[in-house]
């Protein structure tokens, strides 16, 4: 079982953008627990990260070749990207939304979602710790189609 896990803009910035609200851990911790749980849960896992649409879009529509699903944080892309929609829907791998942040409780303009749309599960709110539930979940969803 093969996992991407796809991050979006400024997710580099972990540690430094505004830790209040994303938390003082960096990028490299992110890619560390990511990897730990992939190890713990037996899957393979990819991680990409990029501050560019058409490179987020392009993993996505590579990824239908030899994954068997997608993590993503689209990052403020989440919110006005109908091309990454479009692409996640068009691969047909089930997703996986993860947010850091709950941004239900967010600027207005930030409760909106175009991946959510394609989401089969979404994890909000919880901190790096999203991610760890979204591939543990994932797994699991793969395991019972």
């Amino acid at each position: 079982m093969k996992i991407l896990v796809v991050n979006g803009p400024n997710l580099n910035l972990l540690g430094i953008r505004e830790p209040d609200i994303y938390g003082r851990q960096d990028y490299s911790t992110l890619e560390q627990l990511i990897r730990d749980t992939a190890r713990s849960e037996d899957v393979q896992v990819e991680i990409m990260q990029s501050n560019h649409e058409g490179v987020i879009i392009d993993a996505i529509q590579e990824a239908r070749l030899t994954f068997d699903g997608i993590v993503i944080n689209a990052g403020a892309f989440t919110h006005t990207s109908l091309a990454i929609h479009d692409a996640l829907k068009a691969i047909g791998l089930p997703v996986v939304e993860v947010h850091i942040s709950d941004i239900s409780l967010r600027e207005d303009f930030r409760h909106f979602s175009y991946p959510g749309l394609v989401a089969i599960k979404d994890f909000v709110g919880l901190g790096l710790d999203g991610y760890r539930q979204a591939i543990i979940y994932l797994k699991s969803h793969l395991e019972q189609v």
